[in-house]
């Protein structure tokens, strides 16, 4: 009993310890964002509502933060029917190169980002199409695309290919099939997927960072650009307003397919 109730102790010991360092940046972030002094500080200096008002109103902040929007939902719409037709190939058919493109699949934890923006940069520039908008989100379309793949797979695996023959033999054409049987079925992963390069797309910085002008800057790369003079209050209620953003795609995504869904296909 005493070994069970030490390990439990231990374990929970380690937990809380993570959880604590998971979340004090949020924390710490989210207390500075309230603070009613000119400087962030934590524990914030008084409570106010005054750099939310403030970046509220500040036109060069929401501009940059909708063309954020842009890109995330440029990237995301190009993700669904690339990735989608990926992950099914790869999960039900003997696909040639298949070797080659698992290692495709790991080039997001194998080559530095900068690495990868700068080929894009080089990519685009030569196609005369730098200082738009859309080119930045096939950019992070192409960066992310392997955890669009990775959600649609992990759905496609456990779909019962004799529910596509019934479909079949019953006179159903192959696109019939595909909408009717096959789409449905690996749909949580779509919606895992389409979520997941959303948010990716709404925080990417370095690869912005390399494909946009001053013209067509992009919320990260606008913050990054303020706190190489000084780092203020609204930095924070901005960072807050993204954490918000994700939790809004979290709560979604586990209120229509689950949480274990998105786990899986890690």
């Amino acid at each position: 009993m005493n070994g069970s109730r030490s390990k439990s102790v231990v374990l929970w010991t380690l937990v809380t310890i993570a959880l604590v360092t998971l979340s004090a940046p949020t924390i710490v972030v989210l207390g500075a964002s309230f603070t009613g002094g000119n400087i962030i500080t934590f524990p914030p200096d008084g409570l106010s509502l005054r750099w939310y008002a403030r970046i509220s109103q500040a036109s060069d902040l929401r501009n940059a933060f909708l063309r954020t929007l842009h890109v995330a939902t440029v990237c995301t719409i190009v993700a669904i029917p690339v990735g989608t037709l990926a992950g099914i190939a790869l999960a039900k058919y003997a696909v040639r190169f298949e070797k080659t493109i698992q290692i495709y699949l790991l080039l997001p934890f194998t080559i530095p980002l900068i690495g990868s923006g700068i080929g894009l940069m080089l990519i685009f520039g030569n196609a005369g199409i730098l200082g738009q908008l859309w080119p930045v989100g096939i950019a992070c379309c192409v960066i992310n695309l392997p955890f669009m793949i990775w959600a649609v797979t992990a759905s496609a695996t456990g779909l019962d290919p004799d529910l596509e023959l019934a479909a079949a033999n019953c006179g159903a054409p192959p696109l019939q099939v595909f909408f009717s049987v096959t789409l449905p079925a690996v749909m949580p992963g779509v919606i895992t997927g389409s979520l997941l390069m959303f948010i990716l797309a709404l925080n990417e910085f370095l690869v912005s960072l390399l494909l946009v002008d001053a013209r067509i800057v992009t919320l990260p790369v606008l913050i990054y650009n303020s706190i190489r003079s000084i780092i203020t209050p609204d930095l924070a209620a901005i960072s807050v307003v993204f954490i918000a953003c994700s939790a809004v795609a979290i709560f979604l995504l586990d209120r229509l397919v689950g949480l274990d869904i998105f786990l899986k296909s890690k």
